[in-house]
């Protein structure tokens, strides 16, 4: 993706559905909503959120709408405001499904488009959705503008009146890519298919990434291998341990990046291996260890 953009994220709002909780510090997968969604734009020049000031798993710009509680609209002018490039992307801070894969689909939507002034996306049953889409500057300025000039203020406006203005190119969101969480048991919902089967270890992996402040992709696979090899050839606890040792071996080689941790990995793969033939009383093998031979 080579389209430059700022990413506005709106985290304000009552969350009247929820009791007044606040929403964008909801825990879903034990990282908040707002981080979630922060982690979907991380190449972002800009990154503007609208909302009081609160700790992010990341650096962002923080503005408010005048009055605070205005509504998405006055939200949305007063992030824009914040910006600087000729793309933006416009979020809420409810999305815990939204990923890379679908800002890349609303940006290179919008860039093989010249005469679209908005990528939307839209839901499962073919809905607009404002606040999932990226905009062009100018004619986003030119609407905001527009109406405050015949509302007399952005503040209580639906966004209806945005996107009415605007020439508009839509894609189709992936499965789940537009749940939003305006109830606690779109909540619920979020955090039980998080723990299913197929998507369960990736939710844990980022969740973990994210924690330690970490930016590194691995072949998982490998390295669920060598625990498997690890825990049957030598011992249970030997799993947790080994995959530990090869994070730190590849960290001591240099810059610890996805080749290090594979060739770490392949070497410990290959010392379970051995391990394991010894307890099954093959004769050792005659080559030399490839330590000794380093």
């Amino acid at each position: 993706m080579t389209t430059a953009y700022d990413a506005v994220v709106l985290a304000g709002g009552a969350a009247r559905r929820l009791g007044g909780s606040d929403k964008p510090g909801v825990r879903i997968g034990g990282r908040t909503l707002l981080d979630r969604v922060l982690a979907a734009c991380p190449d972002a020049a800009r990154t503007v959120v609208v909302a009081a000031p609160r700790p992010t798993a990341r650096p962002v710009r923080w503005t408010r709408e005048d009055p605070p509680g205005g509504g998405p609209l006055a939200a949305l002018g007063a992030g824009v405001r914040e910006t600087g490039a000729d793309v933006l992307l416009v979020l809420s801070a409810d999305l815990p499904f939204l990923d890379g894969a679908t800002v890349r689909r609303l940006l290179d939507a919008l860039d093989a488009a010249p005469g679209a002034e908005a990528a939307l996306l839209t839901d499962a049953e073919g809905r607009d959705q404002p606040l999932v889409a990226a905009y062009r500057r100018t004619p986003l300025l030119r609407e905001l503008a527009l109406i405050a000039d015949r509302r007399g203020t952005l503040a209580g406006g639906p966004l209806r009146l945005l996107s009415g203005g605007l020439s508009l190119t839509r894609v189709a969101a992936a499965p789940l890519a537009s749940f939003d969480c305006d109830t606690w048991e779109d909540i619920a919902t979020a955090r039980a298919r998080i723990r299913e089967h197929g998507t369960v270890l990736d939710e844990w992996i980022t969740a973990v990434k994210d924690e330690l402040g970490i930016e590194l992709d691995v072949d998982t696979g490998v390295l669920l291998d060598l625990a498997r090899d690890a825990a049957h050839g030598v011992a249970r606890p030997a799993a947790p341990l080994t995959t530990f040792l090869v994070g730190y071996a590849a960290a001591r080689a240099g810059e610890g990046g996805p080749e290090a941790v594979a060739e770490a990995a392949r070497k410990a793969a290959a010392l379970a291996q051995r391990w394991a033939a010894e307890e099954d009383g093959e004769q050792p093998s005659e080559q030399p260890s490839e330590r000794a031979t380093e």
